[in-house]
């Protein structure tokens, strides 16, 4: 066996979780804190990486520019969603919040595709075409930076949540809404920027992978699915979780690519989140403190 070959994969496989990482920890940190499980957040996903392409090739914004505008506007749609849809669910409306953004998600998908048309487009910056070597292993610039954001963003939340006042409320609000609001935390103040920072990481995400693949209508869907069988696997509502679960398979997806068919890594998440279920129903780090 070929030991370049094999770091070769390590590294793309921690790349490829590290990007995974970054759609599943909103994901998780939403249904922490509210237990709505978002289906819409593909969608964002999808829109915040068509937003960077259009902002790259028509508006002439370089890359930084278009990650902060694109992340900024995500954050704001949080806001708006949350205090037009989910606010309305009075709580943690799990049947109704599934319908509601199950819905969402198709009006945004199906309303991208009228106005783009489902013909993929390649996000091209000023780092496209360079690479970075590491020894005997060479990794595209843009798949790099899109670690940088991944790390950048995973290590801010970390902080948020663990030491400040607003992170403190939320990990309360997770645990125990009545008990929170008893001590004078608004849980709806706090739902509502758990939505906003959710959303705005899944902003980060397609703007830090419009780069890297290709940009469609429909690219959100199959990322969505793989960050449920993530959130799941890492515990449902534990972000540090999903973010464990999420490098973890990415190296054993890019393990898998390089000794089989592209099938077999497609299930790999999937095979992975039943045994899991199987040995452990509330995943590898649930069933403890969420958030």
């Amino acid at each position: 066996m070929n030991v370049d070959f094999v770091l070769q994969l390590l590294l793309n496989g921690l790349i490829l979780g590290l990007i995974y990482a970054l759609v599943a920890m909103g994901l998780s940190l939403i249904f922490g804190v509210l237990e709505i499980v978002n289906f819409a957040h593909g969608e964002f996903y999808m829109l915040a990486a068509m937003g960077c392409y259009f902002l790259t090739a028509g508006a002439g914004f370089g890359y930084w520019g278009a990650v902060v505008a694109v992340t900024a506007v995500s954050v704001c749609v949080g806001f708006v969603l949350y205090e037009v849809l989910l606010r309305r669910l009075g709580g943690r409306d799990f049947e109704r919040s599934i319908l509601l953004t199950l819905g969402l998600s198709m009006v945004l998908q199906n309303g991208a595709l009228y106005l783009w048309t489902a013909t993929p487009r390649m996000t091209t910056t000023q780092y496209t075409y360079e690479s970075v070597v590491l020894g005997p292993v060479q990794a595209p610039l843009v798949r790099i930076l899109a670690v940088v954001l991944a790390v950048i963003s995973f290590v801010s939340l970390y902080l948020v949540l663990h030491h400040t006042r607003v992170g403190k409320a939320m990990r309360g609000v997770a645990q125990n809404r009545d008990a929170a609001l008893m001590v004078g935390i608004d849980p709806r103040v706090v739902s509502r920027l758990a939505v906003a920072v959710g959303v705005g990481l899944s902003g980060v995400a397609g703007a830090a992978l419009a780069p890297v693949y290709s940009v469609h209508p429909l690219m959100g869907f199959a990322f969505l699915f793989k960050a449920f069988a993530i959130v799941i696997i890492g515990g449902l509502g534990n972000v540090a979780g999903a973010a464990i679960a999420a490098v973890a398979l990415g190296i054993l997806e890019s393990l898998a690519s390089g000794f089989f068919s592209l099938v077999v890594v497609d299930g790999l998440a999937f095979v992975l989140m039943i045994l899991v279920l199987l040995v452990r129903p509330h995943g590898l780090f649930g069933g403890g403190v969420r958030v």
